[in-house]
């Protein structure tokens, strides 16, 4: 996803208001895991230097988040104003159409909601706050901590299992009980039908 130039630490502040998501959905289970690490730490302002938010530069002085979302959502709900950021590209020269357009093409941009419906950019969170809670995302990060998949670099892997699952396991069941649908889940990464996904840990054949 990166392009032809170095990454661009920020070292000044951007406020956690003003970073814009290129999601739709977070699973908060995972906000809230997050949000529990960042308590545990005794040194936060240090933690933070160490933990850079990556983001596009766009149009109006914007600034995209395009990764780490369920951090910048953790450290909002934990009352962190500021973080600091690491810009991957500069394009607020660009029109807003144009913007998408070239976001979109770099794969920054996944704009689905928590039934995996696909929408338009102008559909997107103003900020992290806004962020909808996707349970089935929350199960696919449980499922790869429970080794049920390898961690990948193809981007928004994570959401391509939330789908998955989201096509065998009942909303309501996992809503009603978590433990008893990650054993299932978990069984399902390891079958045939979730061969073709990135990550895929089951046997061959």
């Amino acid at each position: 996803m990166a392009m032809n130039h170095p990454v661009q630490p920020v070292l000044n502040p951007v406020r956690l208001r003003d970073l814009r998501p290129t999601q739709m959905t977070v699973g908060l289970a995972e906000v809230r895991d997050k949000q529990q690490h960042w308590r545990d730490q005794k040194q936060g302002g240090q933690w933070l230097g160490q933990h850079l938010i990556p983001v596009v530069h766009g149009p109006s002085d914007t600034w995209w988040v395009i990764d780490h979302h369920h951090l910048a959502r953790a450290l909002y709900e934990e009352g962190v104003e500021e973080v600091l950021v690491s810009v991957e590209a500069r394009l607020g020269k660009l029109s807003k159409k144009r913007f998408f357009s070239v976001m979109d093409y770099y794969n920054w941009l996944h704009p689905y909601d928590d039934n995996g419906k696909k929408h338009d950019w102008a559909d997107l969170p103003r900020h992290v706050g806004q962020l909808a809670d996707d349970p089935f995302r929350s199960l696919a990060g449980a499922v790869r901590r429970g080794g049920g998949y390898a961690k990948t670099s193809t981007p928004y892997a994570e959401f391509l299992w939330a789908d998955f699952f989201r096509d065998h396991i009942k909303r309501d069941k996992l809503e009603e009980n978590f433990a008893a649908a990650l054993a299932k889940a978990l069984k399902l990464a390891n079958s045939p039908k979730a061969a073709y996904l990135p990550g895929f840990a089951g046997p061959e054949g």
